[in-house]
């Protein structure tokens, strides 16, 4: 298979520690390509395993970008794309020969159960080949009476309490709109295959690293659980704001919005001189944060009437004099178009395309790692399986 290895381009970025390593992704939709795409972004040769009418994000449009949807483009740039029908058992056999052949590491989020009846799981392909790390990404996990149940991202947000926590007090609850509970499981696959891996140097064994968007989902609600556990009382929503701190909370100003984090007595302190209201630093129902955090539906009435009086961008320029913590509310089109995302260089263009994304949220040595290739096109990469699936 050398000659299919050239197909990755090469790694020319600094910024690719993994360099060498080969991963293949078993996978659909966001949490398990987004793990791929992490390990693809820092260097990996990255191998996507596609159904015949491919990955369902595909289709996820409009808008579309290039040839398929721009969900599906964001996460899969620096992939190889191969197609194998699942059903086909000399298909599987050859996929299973590449994966004892070439792979480091194998990604999967099938439907539960399914890898287990192709002979493509984590128990029968370690007993072949015992340095393999093989990461499982499921819906509610491997044990449970909610074991075999699949999930996505709302319904995890909904299972977990992200939703119940999530709005304005009295309204109904509301979804976060950023995929949080994929991404975030994609992202604890790849730190969970990094232990694995780092083990692997010392002991030249691998091992099955389990993840789920339940559990994802569950560390997301972290703190607002240990409130509960400590106290028996459950956290109302807060729109904008924080449960046990204020004033810590968005504002309605002449002409959009500001979200102002007075987060200690000292910050609140300066923030009365700001609002000309000196008298609150010593009224005994906002002297300390457990006062405010009682008193907060009268504070926050007192605060907002004058927020509202002006602009945005006066009362950051004023909050920001005083060091108070403070952000406009952007939208999406703002925070793209900001000098600190243009100076940070978020937004990469990806070679050979006209398509542009966000980058990965690090850097090495101050170099951040860029796109090396556009995403593939459905099994442009069927050579790797050696002509036994047609192009």
């Amino acid at each position: 298979m050398d000659n299919a290895k050239s197909q990755q381009p090469d790694h020319t970025l600094s910024a690719s520690p993994f360099a060498g390593l080969t991963v293949i992704e078993i996978s659909n939709s966001v949490a398990a390509p987004f793990a791929g795409q992490i390990f693809s972004e820092l260097g990996a040769r990255l191998i996507k395993v596609e159904k015949p009418e491919g990955d369902d994000a595909r289709g996820w449009g409009p808008p579309f970008w290039e040839g398929a949807s721009a969900y599906f483009q964001a996460l899969n740039r620096n992939k190889l794309s191969i197609v194998c029908d699942l059903r086909d058992a000399e298909q599987i056999e050859r996929l299973k020969a590449l994966i004892l052949s070439e792979a480091d590491i194998v990604i999967q989020n099938l439907r539960p159960g399914q890898v287990e009846k192709l002979g493509i799981d984590a128990d029968t392909l370690l007993a072949l080949k015992p340095s393999l790390i093989y990461c499982n990404l499921g819906a509610f996990g491997r044990q449970g009476p909610l074991k075999d149940k699949p999930g996505y991202d709302p319904l995890m947000q909904a299972f977990s309490g992200i939703m119940s926590t999530t709005g304005e007090p009295g309204r109904p609850s509301v979804r976060v709109g950023a995929s949080l509970v994929d991404m975030g499981t994609g992202m604890w696959a790849v730190i969970g295959s990094l232990g694995a891996l780092l083990e692997r140097q010392h002991t030249g064994k691998g091992r099955v690293v389990d993840v789920s968007l339940f559990e994802t989902a569950s560390c997301w609600v972290s703190l607002m659980a240990s409130q509960y556990l400590a106290s028996g009382e459950l956290a109302s929503r807060q729109g904008s704001g924080a449960s046990g701190i204020v004033p810590y909370k968005g504002y309605v100003t002449s002409d959009g919005e500001v979200v102002i984090a007075a987060g200690s007595d000292k910050l609140f302190r300066k923030l009365t001189v700001v609002l000309n209201r000196p008298e609150w630093a010593t009224d005994p129902r906002f002297v300390d944060n457990p006062n405010r955090v009682k008193h907060q539906t009268i504070l926050y009435g007192l605060i907002e009437p004058l927020i509202a009086q002006q602009s945005t961008d006066y009362w950051v320029d004023v909050l920001e004099t005083h060091g108070i913590p403070c952000s406009p509310v952007n939208n999406l089109a703002q925070m793209l178009a900001h000098p600190q995302t243009a100076a940070m260089g978020l937004v990469q263009d990806v070679p050979g395309t006209a398509m542009r994304f966000l980058g990965l949220p690090l850097s090495f040595d101050g170099q951040r790692p860029s796109p090396r290739s556009a995403p593939p096109k459905l099994g442009e990469h069927n050579s790797l399986l050696k002509g036994v699936i047609s192009k």
